[in-house]
């Protein structure tokens, strides 16, 4: 069952190439939706999969590439938006 979670994730998550390597994983796990930089400094992800491929997106989303460092994620189930694809905003 396809479901939606919108996720925030705060901590040195902006100008690492988080978004850019949340696209690398959403396409890993087969996730639709989207990831943009906040004004607060958190990265804000819509996502829409699987249960099962959601809950190992939203594990990789709790530590992100190398140079991140996560400190606080964020989960809530959304609403169902039909994404086609994952961008980048």
């Amino acid at each position: 069952m396809i479901k939606n979670k919108i996720i925030t994730i705060s901590g040195r998550v902006q100008n690492v190439g988080f978004r850019y390597y949340t696209n690398q994983a959403a396409r890993k796990y087969n996730i639709s939706g989207f990831a943009k930089n906040q004004s607060d400094g958190s990265v804000y992800i819509e996502a829409e999969g699987e249960e099962e491929n959601l809950d190992k997106f939203i594990e990789w989303c709790k530590n992100g590439p190398t140079w991140a460092r996560v400190n606080n994620v964020i989960v809530n189930d959304g609403t169902i938006m039909n994404y086609s694809n994952f961008m980048i905003k």
